[in-house]
């Protein structure tokens, strides 16, 4: 077995790849850039090389200086992860040149299956089902629209490099095809520094399912069963789960099949999986094969108990599968949250900064997280914002499911703005509930876009009562400070008036009532137990919170349940299952006051074009002085390497331009004024 394996990636795959060794008994080599000194896969790691600066294209993306590091560290192979050069044939080719094993297929196999359209052709020799479509490559917008019409609207144009969603566009009609064709072509050079493009057939309602395979150098190939990847964002994947909640054991067993026969068709070896579009009447087509780990792996392990890292370096050291085709088995059901640094209330826009608290659900038989950072850590602007993949076991789908939500309660991030409460609201919607998935799923439930409406329904009170139990134990608390004036020590008041901003309708007051079970109390526990009386009803709650835990954790009117709670000023903010309340506590003599404050409104910002997200602005559309039509493209700023285009929402007049081509922005930097 290898004795040193360098891990040339980053983030959370690092971190995963490195625990599988630890367990092996092998050392490893983290490889960092300058945005990475400070990394956790850099700290979990045995050795560490820096190896460039912070762009992926100046450290990570470098064959030389990885190569240079295995060397210069006696690391006789190397895991890729995902990403970055792990599909890439030049640098297992230059591995294999310096006699270092590369954990993962053969450059042929890289070759042959990353480029979408050979692999397509190459599909449909091994006679695995493909979309159709046209298998050559577009030369410009022209041939595009000549294509799209004999194909028949509607048509995915896609980057035959391309990967996780970018160099992606679906036309429905001839001016898509027109814009959608240079935007992809775009992003497709911008990522991948290739720019060719193809055009299939656009499969209605669709499910994205893939069949995991793994193959050794000894003749044997398997595949691990499927995952259902049809929640996509962007063509990214949120949700992933596995099994697929749609397939029949026919179907499962003939997509494997035909995922075997790619995998030997092009000699495949390692871990691998062959993706495929189903429709509703579970005809399926091949889309495409990755030839690496993939982001989604950990709920295939979860139901197979197998540890496909650590399968990848025993084949990359020439042994066996210790197992075959009937060994593999399905036990239970496994989800993974894909958990981002970005807004989900300002359309996703990716979130960079510091971690300021970072504590993440803890790891059982039910819950598992692979992260790559810490609390105090960064996210930075150079790479993908991914935080974690929170991954939840069952014995059933409903069970998995209810693990998952009580996870994504727990998990608490503050810093950077999140997705967990999309996340929240995903789990909740009737259609994942009873597994009508598609890969449509997030454009028919989100039409236009996520807000606090998409959140599920809840009421109120409970959280109330949690955060009027706990503002009364902060009063306790302060009132038995040392140092009081004798005879006029402060008394804490039963009686409070809690408000809530329920924006449709302002500002909401509930009269409280909090009634502490002295007796927990006094037994050193309970600080925050009690009756809570809100109107009419009586909440009761039991908790052993102690003071400044962020995670409320206790019976709250007969349900166990997880809250997030934080002092903000003379209130609190509390999160339950996506939900967030800000509550101002008020003495009843405070309320009446603050009932005569004047409300002062927020600034009018409908005359700037503000940058939506932190990125580069590629280009602007317009001058000063000219007019401009509702629709119209004023600007494009690019961000994570996806081009933004940013239109007006009414018809106006360019009053001034603050920003220029290549500048870099801020959140909500104006980019021009409007007259």
């Amino acid at each position: 077995m290898f004795k040193k394996i360098l891990i040339a990636n980053r983030g959370e795959i690092a971190c995963r790849v490195i625990k599988t060794c630890r367990k092996m008994g092998i050392k490893t080599v983290a490889v960092y850039s300058d945005a990475d000194k400070e990394a956790m896969h850099v700290q979990m790691a045995d050795e560490a090389v820096h190896i460039g600066e912070s762009q992926a294209a100046k450290s990570y993306l470098l064959i030389d200086r990885i190569v240079k590091a295995c060397k210069d560290t006696g690391a006789e192979a190397v895991h890729p992860g995902y990403g970055f050069l792990s599909e890439n044939r030049a640098f297992q080719e230059a591995l294999a040149k310096a006699k270092i094993i590369f954990i993962g297929p053969d450059a042929h196999a890289i070759q042959a299956m990353g480029d979408k359209i050979e692999s397509k052709k190459l599909a449909s020799k091994a006679k695995v089902s493909t979309v159709p479509g046209f298998m050559g490559v577009i030369k410009d917008v022209a041939h595009a629209k000549k294509i799209a019409k004999e194909v028949g609207y509607p048509v995915m144009m896609k980057a035959s490099a391309g990967g996780g969603g970018k160099g992606m566009r679906i036309a429905r009609n001839e001016s898509e095809v027109q814009e959608g064709f240079e935007r992809s072509q775009a992003e497709a050079k911008s990522s991948f520094g290739d720019d060719r493009m193809f055009i299939e057939k656009y499969i209605e309602q669709p499910r994205h399912v893939e069949i995991q395979v793994i193959a050794d150098r000894h003749g044997n190939t398997l595949y691990l069963n499927e995952r259902e990847c049809s929640i996509q964002r962007r063509h990214q994947k949120v949700i992933e789960e596995a099994p697929s909640p749609f397939l029949d054991a026919k179907t499962r067993k003939a997509m494997g099949e035909q995922a075997v026969a790619l995998a030997k068709a092009v000699k495949y070896v390692s871990a691998g999986t062959v993706e495929f579009i189903v429709d509703t009447k579970r005809n399926f087509y091949f889309l495409e094969m990755n030839t690496r780990l993939q982001v989604e792996h950990p709920v295939t392990e979860l139901i197979t108990g197998l540890d496909l890292v650590e399968l990848m370096i025993r084949i990359a050291n020439n042994e066996k599968l210790p197992f075959k085709q009937k060994d593999v088995k399905i036990n239970g059901w496994a989800l993974e949250s894909r958990v981002y640094a970005e807004d989900p209330y300002r359309n996703f826009l990716p979130s960079t900064g510091r971690l300021v608290r970072y504590i993440p659900p803890a790891e059982n038989k039910n819950v598992r997280v692979d992260t790559g950072v810490q609390e105090g850590g960064e996210i930075s602007v150079f790479y993908d914002p991914m935080i974690a993949k929170l991954c939840s076991w069952g014995k059933t789908r409903k069970e998995a499911t209810a693990h998952m939500r009580k996870a994504l309660d727990s998990y608490y991030i503050r810093g950077v703005s999140h997705n967990i409460p999309f996340l929240a609201s995903v789990l909740g919607k009737k259609k994942f509930v009873d597994g009508q998935l598609s890969t449509n799923f997030i454009a028919e439930e989100y039409p236009n876009g996520f807000s606090d409406r998409d959140l599920p329904a809840a009421e109120p009170e409970p959280l109330l009562a949690v955060a009027a139990l706990v503002h009364h134990a902060y009063v306790r608390r302060a009132a038995a400070i040392s140092g009081q004036i004798p005879r006029h020590g402060r008394k804490v008041p039963s009686d409070w008036v809690m408000a809530i901003d329920t924006h449709a309708d302002g500002e909401k007051e509930f009269p409280v009532t909090v009634t502490p079970d002295h007796d927990a109390i006094e037994n050193g526990g309970g600080i925050a137990s009690g009756a809570i009386k809100i109107g009419k009803k009586i909440i009761k709650v039991s908790s052993d919170w102690i003071f400044t835990t962020p995670l409320f954790v206790g019976e709250v009117a007969g349900e166990f349940m997880t809250i997030q709670i934080e002092r903000r000023g003379v209130g609190y903010r509390l999160s339950h299952a996506g939900s967030q309340i800000d509550v101002v506590v008020y003495t009843v003599r405070e309320a009446e006051l603050a009932r005569l404050m004047p409300h002062k409104p927020p600034p009018d910002l409908s005359k700037f074009l503000l940058s939506p997200m932190p990125g580069l602005l590629v280009s602007l559309a317009v001058k000063e002085g000219q007019e401009v039509k509702a629709g119209e493209t004023l600007a494009i700023v690019e961000a994570m390497k996806m081009q933004n285009v940013l239109k007006a929402e009414r018809d106006g007049v360019v009053k001034k331009i603050y920003g220029e081509a290549g500048a870099s922005l801020a959140v909500d930097e104006m980019i021009l004024e409007f007259c």
